[in-house]
């Protein structure tokens, strides 16, 4: 029997630290760019760990895809209470 084929699926990250600082901070996604971890690596590791994994930055728009929807899942997209009194003035304000 032959095994079947994998198909090679593409690794991405986004380099999230400083390139420059000691420990890489960064978000590593296979497949799907939307679906991400957050990692930390020594600088050398980080190097080993991109070389190996044969990784492909991610693009502007999946990143601005990411941050969006990290945004909504932190603040929501609907209208509350809190949100609304929060944007509003109330007299105290106006004094």
């Amino acid at each position: 029997m032959t095994q079947p084929q994998v198909e090679a699926l593409t690794k991405y990250i986004r380099v999230t630290g400083d390139l420059n600082a000691e420990f890489i901070e960064f978000d590593f996604a296979i497949h799907d760019p939307s679906l991400f971890v957050e990692l930390v690596l020594p600088k050398h590791a980080f190097k080993d760990f991109c070389k190996t994994n044969q990784v492909v930055e991610m693009t502007q728009e999946q990143q601005a895809f990411n941050d969006a929807q990290e945004e909504k899942w932190r603040y929501g997209t609907e209208a509350t209470l809190v949100g609304t009194q929060r944007n509003s003035n109330d007299q105290d304000d106006q004094m």
